[in-house]
């Protein structure tokens, strides 16, 4: 495993966080307590949830295994103030509600990493730094940051709170990774991916905010489960939404060049995908949905998986020939 840090944690932050969103869709608390316990032996400190994942089972499953007693052995990463029904709700009192209720259901006086969900633009920032700072003093929350925000709204609150002796936002979470979305896959979700975003690359590289990409793996486009000629049989809703926001000419082309690259250095495609995220020049924290403690040993292994910038460049399709 490697780890970097991220400002306010003490712990060391592997480069592979674990995700929790599958609870109360194919896990349950116990498929869990298994779960994490495999991937902490494996190197993993950080946990992923949030409030909305499976209604309040993402974070009642980690709950009940913090309880057993790992607790001061892993990071918690929790997100609030996701949009409801009624639209965006990126307010102090939504803020709030979401952190004492994931407290509740974490059985845990503090969140290590504390990320705002969604951003609502329309909204200015001080009151939403005040809000988070409040939460850092009462020791509810060890570091704060943000999820799907822009790195124009990250610098105007870090710049709010330095003008008030305030706590800045110290990491966040955007989509990251080889397949490009050609669309939000969700409302109001927010890529480093295209040619368009080259400049929201340009500062993460520059300041060297800690990204926790989500999806770095594109929901599993890289499986081995879609390819040009099976979109038509394929109409679960993950496969729907993989079909709207990943399945283009470029991407299949990423993919190819990414079958190739894996056959080439005996190694999975998933590896390959993973290990173009980790070789970035961003100060990057890839966010896994392993469902197994060989599935995230698996993901691990792409730690180890050098590849150029030359590579880099031929998978990405800015280099028409193999290194």
């Amino acid at each position: 495993m490697q780890y970097g840090s991220i400002a306010g944690l003490a712990q060391p932050v592997s480069r592979l966080v674990q995700g929790g969103a599958m609870f109360g869709d194919t896990f349950d608390a116990a498929a869990g307590a298994d779960l994490f316990d495999a991937v902490l032996a494996l190197g993993c400190t950080m946990i992923d949830t949030a409030h909305i994942y499976g209604g309040g089972a993402s974070e009642r499953a980690i709950g009940s295994w913090l309880a057993r007693g790992p607790r001061e052995r892993v990071l918690i990463l929790s997100k609030g103030a996701h949009p409801d029904a009624k639209g965006p709700r990126v307010t102090p009192a939504a803020i709030a509600r979401d952190l004492r209720e994931s407290l509740d259901r974490l059985q845990t006086d503090y969140i290590d990493l504390y990320l705002l969900h969604r951003d609502d633009p329309r909204r200015p920032v001080g009151p939403l730094v005040e809000a988070l700072n409040e939460h850092l003093a009462a020791g509810r929350v060890r570091a704060i940051g943000v999820s799907n925000w822009s790195s124009a709204r990250i610098t105007a609150a870090n710049t709010y709170a330095a003008l008030h002796g305030l706590t800045p936002l110290v990491a966040s979470s955007p989509h990251f990774g080889l397949a490009e979305q050609r669309a939000a896959p969700w409302p109001d979700a927010y890529t480093l991916t295209g040619a368009g975003q080259a400049a929201e690359r340009d500062w993460y590289v520059r300041t060297q905010t800690p990204v926790l990409s989500w999806s770095s793996l594109a929901s599993g486009f890289f499986s081995g489960r879609y390819s040009p000629d099976r979109l038509d049989e394929l109409n679960s809703p993950t496969d729907q939404m993989i079909k709207r926001v990943y399945c283009t000419p470029a991407n299949f082309n990423r993919l190819a060049r990414a079958n190739a690259l894996a056959a080439e250095r005996g190694v999975s495609v998933a590896q390959v995908a993973l290990a173009y995220s980790l070789s970035q020049p961003l100060n990057l924290f890839a966010l896994v949905g392993a469902v197994s403690g060989a599935e995230y040993a698996d993901c691990a292994a792409a730690l180890d998986l050098n590849l150029t910038p030359a590579d880099l460049d031929w998978l990405d399709l800015r280099r028409p020939a193999r290194p």
